[in-house]
């Protein structure tokens, strides 16, 4: 296995893939693989729980914090590999002696949580696929079409939900008389319910384990749902062989997995393929314990993971880049949190939207106050069509952008594509394709049976293929002004969240067939702190006060001095007051911001911002 040991001035990280094999094919296509091989692994996940079960069995799986009654939380409670094990074996016969499948699968409407994990591993041990569903589907829309779409599409035999309080009224909505209901806590007026401890005290006979036998790599384990922008979402179907070949692609990409078990304190979605699949799987996968965060990197909820992470010290922590922002900041003067994270911490992960450089600089000044040396800060790409872990960075010289080259035993498939460079994958960690939707699975396979991502991709080093890629945007989201001049979206995107740290959460690119470009910028929570008002003031007041304006004409002027012609320079910004919408698919539980989708919902607004009829609309000075 090539590896390389990074420098005194990073802790010490080694690296799985740093060398790549390139060939060539017809009308500029290129195809990519990692040297060394995918080395042989399980061929189920449940064979990584039993065996941790077997071999350790009292050691941490799992932890959460109780729940007080005020809301608050309490300890730490644990679960063993024992224990989830046991748990995994009672629940999986009851899920089996309900007689559910593939086409009565299990939903699981709630956040990430113990009992959420219990029913998860039931389904795994008796093979029965489930699908854990955005809680936002259920507490956050108003109209429950996308939980809907999700309830049709699966037709589900059996809807687990944490409570009544927040998941009540949204099945009462949606879910049907026949479906069995399966509660941890209350009850549903006129509905007769299950109670999951229920399930959990079902005594375990020989079928379930006869059950797990007749797993194997193809049996399918769960359904996740893309997030759509401007169609419904998808239902991706993942296996045990895609699972178990993409947990040994990142074991061998990033051999510090292997090197001890993992600690991680994570609140990253279990509906999502970032924390569901990458995050539980490397945890399962290599015996690891997971602590989870019932934090977020909101105004309202970062308290609590800054709390948890000055106790829990992770080896591996894994964020989005408002996440790391919020933790850089804190570190600068909170003496507890910098000590406890940095104390045994190999790397940093962040996935899910570019990470301002002003945000690279804070993480590396307090490291290097700290402890001496910086952290490497690991990224890559991925989706939830790839299990998700696809291509990982191959040195600690990390910048914003840099994705790396493909993990062990995937190759990539390199085609032109409307002046950019499209990326496609193959391997065994490739989905089968989308459940119930034969056509959109034929429309997202080449005729190689590359899977085809719309991700963008430039070389590093032109010269140096071994350095391998960085991030150029989504093709789909690129588009031209009248001039007949292509708009690059996520490098546009990527430079105005950079000039504008830390007030930017995201940007929304404006302009298709006008003259200009424009942005739409949803800010940060960071600017109420810029804006200097009472803490009761709107959103509306904050953007429009002095200060946060003369902050953004900055900005608008600094970018149009930059600007190289009409493409790159922001002609037009305006500050979003308005939150982007879930029901309409224009952010993400991760918060990621869908392009697309608020270009589609907000049209009049965009009309708005280019007719100038946009009130606190800022251009660039003339100079």
């Amino acid at each position: 296995m090539s590896m390389t040991t990074v420098g005194a001035r990073y802790r010490d990280l080694k690296f799985g893939v740093t060398r790549v094999v390139m060939r060539d094919g017809k009308d500029g296509v290129r195809y990519m693989r990692a040297e060394q091989p995918l080395q042989p692994h399980a061929r189920r996940m449940t064979d990584r729980l039993l065996h941790w079960a077997q071999t350790t069995p009292e050691r941490t799986f799992l932890a959460r914090r109780t729940r007080n009654a005020d809301g608050s939380t309490g300890e730490w409670r644990h679960v063993s590999y024992r224990e989830a094990l046991a748990g995994a074996r009672a629940m999986g016969q009851a899920l089996l002696d309900r007689g559910l499948g593939p086409d009565r699968p299990v939903v699981i409407l709630s956040e990430n949580s113990i009992e959420h994990a219990q029913i998860a591993l039931g389904c795994l041990y008796a093979g029965i696929p489930y699908c854990p569903a955005s809680p936002a589907y259920s507490v956050v829309s108003v109209d429950y079409d996308k939980l809907r779409h999700v309830l049709e599409t699966l037709t589900p035999g059996l809807i687990f939900a944490s409570d009544t309080a927040r998941y009540g009224k949204a099945i009462q909505a949606t879910v049907g008389k026949d479906v069995e209901v399966v509660l941890n806590e209350g009850a549903i007026e006129g509905r007769k319910t299950t109670r999951l401890s229920e399930l959990l005290a079902t005594v375990p006979t020989p079928a379930v384990d006869a059950a797990m036998q007749a797993t194997g790599p193809d049996t399918i384990t769960k359904f996740l749902f893309t997030s759509g922008s401007t169609k419904l979402p998808k239902a991706v179907v993942n296996t045990h062989g895609m699972w178990c070949a993409n947990q040994q692609q990142m074991r061998q990409s990033m051999p510090v997995l292997a090197e001890e078990p993992p600690v991680l304190i994570d609140w990253l979605p279990w509906n999502h393929t970032f924390g569901g699949n990458h995050n539980v799987g490397l945890t399962i996968y290599n015996g690891g314990t997971l602590y989870i965060d019932d934090g977020k990197p909101t105004p309202a909820l970062m308290q609590e993971t800054l709390r948890n992470l000055r106790e829990i010290a992770p080896t591996v922590y894994f964020n989005v880049p408002t996440g790391f922002e919020a933790i850089a900041n804190a570190m600068t003067t909170d003496d507890a949190l910098r000590k406890n994270l940095l104390s045994r911490v190999r790397m940093f992960f962040y996935a899910g939207a570019a990470l301002a450089q002003p945000v690279w600089d804070t993480l590396h000044e307090v490291q290097e106050r700290e402890i001496g040396e910086r952290i490497v800060m690991g990224t890559g790409l991925g989706m939830t069509e790839s299990s998700p872990f696809a291509i990982f960075i191959t040195n600690p010289n990390v910048k914003a952008g840099y994705l790396g080259v493909p993990t062990p035993g995937m190759e990539l498939k390199l085609v032109p594509a409307e002046g950019k460079t499209e990326v496609r994958y193959k391997g065994p960690n490739i989905t089968p394709g989308y459940w119930r939707n034969d056509e959109a699975t034929r429309e997202c396979f080449d005729e190689e049976g590359f899977f085809c991502t719309g991700d963008a991709v430039l070389w590093i080093d032109e010269n140096d293929p071994h350095q391998g890629l960085k991030f150029d945007g989504r093709i789909a989201e690129d588009f031209k002004l009248a001039t007949g001049t292509f708009v690059s979206v996520g490098p546009m995107r990527s430079k105005i969240i950079a000039a504008g740290a830390p007030y930017v959460q995201d940007a929304v690119i404006t302009g298709i067939n006008l003259k200009e470009v424009g942005a739409l910028i949803f800010p940060a929570a960071a600017v109420r702190q810029l804006a200097g008002l009472p803490a009761e003031a709107t959103l509306q007041q904050v953007l429009e006060s002095a200060p946060v304006q003369a902050h953004f004409q900055k900005v608008v002027d600094e970018l149009a001095a930059s600007a190289t012609g009409s493409a790159t320079r922001v002609a037009r910004l305006h500050l979003m007051h308005e939150a982007p919408s879930i029901d309409k698919g224009e952010v993400t539980d991760k918060g990621s911001i869908n392009q697309r989708a608020v270009l589609k919902h907000r049209d009049a607004m965009v009309d708005a911002l280019h007719g100038g009829t946009l009130a606190f609309t800022l251009q660039p000075k003339a100079n």
